[in-house]
């Protein structure tokens, strides 16, 4: 029903204004400083995300990363309790699914979306050119120091988004992944200790 790329329609950070304390006011100013995404410009991007389909919060934390090309992730201590928030305002809904949570839109959820639509286009918008120029400056940064393309900030970044994708995977597999990690994190340990020998 929404377009993250496209222009929307409404009018930016309209529709209600609940909430309290640094909850309050859905729909602020922006993303500040171009990498952090305030408390009320999250609610709006969640809500679209589940306006898309149900989501369990780390689908929405990798969403949003997914959308920044990996160079912004919510932390779950802002994504979490941004979801019980908007099921507080009945803009969301929960159901149990054992240890786990899946979030849905409500009506009013989706009426939101719709009344916010430009701004939330522009939210997205703004992530997306936040993580291409991220990447142009980090292909630059490592080009001008000769950084090896197989650097550990780039491995970093690639393990984050492997990790990521394990949560989707079955138990078997993540099981698997688990073992390879533990496996390198062994090598990475023996080899530091040699280090400091």
């Amino acid at each position: 029903m929404f377009n993250h790329r496209g222009g929307g329609h409404g009018h930016p950070g309209g529709g209600a204004h609940h909430g309290h304390g640094r909850h309050r006011g859905m729909g602020g100013r922006g993303l500040r400083g171009g990498r952090v995404v305030s408390s009320a410009d999250l609610q709006l991007i969640i809500v679209a995300l589940l306006a898309e389909k149900p989501r369990h919060g780390y689908e929405v934390i990798k969403a949003v990363q997914e959308s920044s090309n990996g160079y912004y992730t919510p932390s779950a201590g802002m994504v979490y309790p941004a979801l019980t928030y908007l099921e507080e305002l009945g803009l969301a809904s929960v159901v149990a699914e054992g240890p786990r949570k899946l979030y849905s839109i409500t009506a009013a959820g989706k009426i939101h979306a719709e009344q916010n639509g430009e701004r939330i286009a522009a939210l997205f918008s703004e992530l997306t050119r936040v993580g291409q120029n991220m990447e142009r400056a980090q292909r630059a940064y490592d080009a001008e120091s000769g950084v090896a393309v197989n650097s550990l900030d780039t491995v970093r970044r690639n393990l984050k988004a492997v990790l990521f994708n394990a949560f989707d995977a079955s138990a078997e597999e993540q099981a698997r992944v688990a073992e390879i990690l533990g496996r390198a994190l062994d090598e990475i340990n023996k080899f530091n200790q040699r280090e400091r020998l």
